[in-house]
């Protein structure tokens, strides 16, 4: 259980509409899996409530029937609501926050990044995406304004996992080519499968997955095998290097690169080997926002520089040129870096 001397894990759970998120939330709110879990949501469609806390306004917390999880509806800055249960984390030792179907993730990763007191209390454990194994690529191939296929395609880009939903629905073929074509748009999301949300709570519930130093310690070659057949709209970029980087180059240019591209990077993940550190650096990016900070010892395996930055018309010899300007050898302090 969480104290207040712990960072409480929160998981993001998106989806597009009709994925089964609904179904997923129901389960984890009624199931005996044992977990102490806070679940904020956008809506309550069909949740069963047996008692209600009101808090003031509009915000509600509820107590569940199955006496470990608590409910709160998603009327008012999520900033607040969170600084709200962080005052009743006794009582939780996690949190769900389901986006509505309609919705951009990114707002919500961001808000661990920007707000101090959420960061001080709370850790982002992973972005989870449901998708409907029978419809989600009908929505990926809708044209027009209404934004539908680049919401479906940002929820899948911003997945730390991805649960493929209703896969009853489909056959086996089907499935395979679906899997390949999440992986044109998410190189390095795992994926699991599943029908009616049925799911282990486990699989994506403090999995650390947007944590790289748990994800390299479970997946050593997560990097590897990035090449598949990108849809056009969006694409995953992996760059990897031998040797070590110099961190202030690699701040420059990321900071420069983000500037510029922002819009179009949905996300930037690595693990990078820093001139004159013995530990691993972890790199972590929504949009303009990055943060680069370090981990684990690297030990015996060598030291290489890998990164994974997925969006819209990114170019791989730009990227690749890139990280390489920021090799640790003797440099112009005024280096010119390659955006």
């Amino acid at each position: 259980m969480s104290t207040h001397d712990e960072k409480t894990p929160v998981t993001v759970l998106t989806g597009f509409l009709g994925s089964g998120k609904t179904t997923l939330v129901n389960h984890i709110l009624t199931a005996d899996h044992g977990h102490r879990i806070a679940v904020i949501e956008n809506e309550f469609g069909e949740i069963p409530i047996d008692n209600a806390l009101v808090l003031g306004g509009e915000e509600k917390i509820v107590e569940m029937s199955n006496g470990c999880c608590l409910c709160c509806t998603a009327r008012t800055d999520l900033i607040e609501i969170l600084q709200s249960l962080s005052e009743r984390r006794e009582k939780f030792d996690r949190i769900l926050i389901e986006t509505s179907g309609l919705a951009d993730p990114n707002p919500v990763a961001q808000t661990f990044f920007v707000d101090d007191e959420v960061a001080k209390h709370f850790t982002l454990d992973a972005i989870v995406t449901l998708i409907d194994a029978k419809h989600i690529g009908a929505h990926l191939d809708e044209k027009g304004d209404d934004g539908v296929s680049a919401q479906a395609f940002d929820q899948i880009a911003f997945a730390d996992r991805i649960v493929i939903n209703k896969v009853d629905l489909v056959t086996d073929g089907e499935l395979a080519a679906l899997r390949d074509r999440v992986r044109g748009i998410n190189a390095t999301a795992e994926m699991i499968t599943s029908t009616y949300a049925d799911i282990d709570v486990s699989q994506i519930l403090g999995i650390g997955a947007f944590d790289l130093t748990r994800t390299m310690a479970d997946q050593p070659n997560w990097l590897e095998d990035t090449d598949h057949q990108h849809d056009p709209a969006l694409m995953s970029v992996g760059v990897e290097m031998a040797g070590d980087v110099d961190q202030d180059a690699l701040q420059a240019w990321l900071s420069s690169f983000v500037a510029q591209h922002g819009d179009d990077l949905y996300r930037l993940k690595g693990m990078v080997a820093v001139s004159g550190d013995d530990l691993r650096h972890v790199v972590q990016g929504i949009h303009r926002m990055f943060d680069v900070r370090a981990s684990t010892p690297w030990g015996l395996e060598p030291r290489t520089s890998k990164m994974v930055f997925i969006g819209r018309d990114l170019e791989r010899e730009t990227l690749t040129a890139g990280l390489r300007s920021c090799v640790a050898v003797e440099r112009d302090p005024a280096c010119q870096l390659q955006t």
